[in-house]
């Protein structure tokens, strides 16, 4: 290894060992619904939020709720990416002009990154447009970890024994 990468190693562990403890400290509050120094500022677009949406913020979701919405949100999302696949020869963003993913292919490949497995049977540049690549799997990767992760969160604090019961 090199001088140069062993200082950057260094840096990077050093801000995640720096930010950790004050981050890990404002997800626990935000967790257990408590006031955070961001409220002022997020609690509006929250709210906002909650009213487009029609959700109760006073009515706690049970954890059959959160694995409805979890397979809701994956369900939709696939179906957008399948339809990306299929239909990007008549999207932008695609100069070589590559045709619509073939249907197994384009099913297999937004199952795989719906459920965070990424298994890739095509070589991307010469199967996918930028659209299809940057909109639909790039997002992909972030949403389906994402999506796992607060499902985690919301079953651990929905299954968490409450005071006073």
């Amino acid at each position: 290894m090199s001088f140069n990468l062993l200082i950057q190693l260094a840096v990077y562990f050093l801000l995640v060992t720096i930010i950790s403890v004050p981050l890990g400290l404002y997800m626990a509050r935000v967790f257990s619904h408590e006031r955070t120094f961001l409220d002022p500022l997020l609690s509006p677009i929250e709210r906002l939020i909650y009213k487009i949406c029609g959700i109760n913020p006073g009515v706690e979701m049970g954890w059959v709720g959160y694995a409805a919405s979890m397979l809701a949100f994956s369900f939709i999302s696939m179906i957008f990416l399948y339809a990306l696949q299929r239909l990007q020869y008549y999207l932008p963003f695609n100069p070589q002009g590559l045709p619509g993913v073939p249907p197994m292919l384009a099913f297999n490949t937004a199952a795989s990154f719906t459920t965070n497995t990424n298994w890739q049977a095509y070589s991307g540049e010469q199967t996918m447009s930028y659209l299809t690549q940057m909109l639909g799997l790039t997002s992909h990767n972030f949403l389906s970890a994402a999506a796992r992760r607060l499902l985690e969160i919301s079953g651990s604090i929905s299954l968490a024994p409450r005071s006073g019961c």
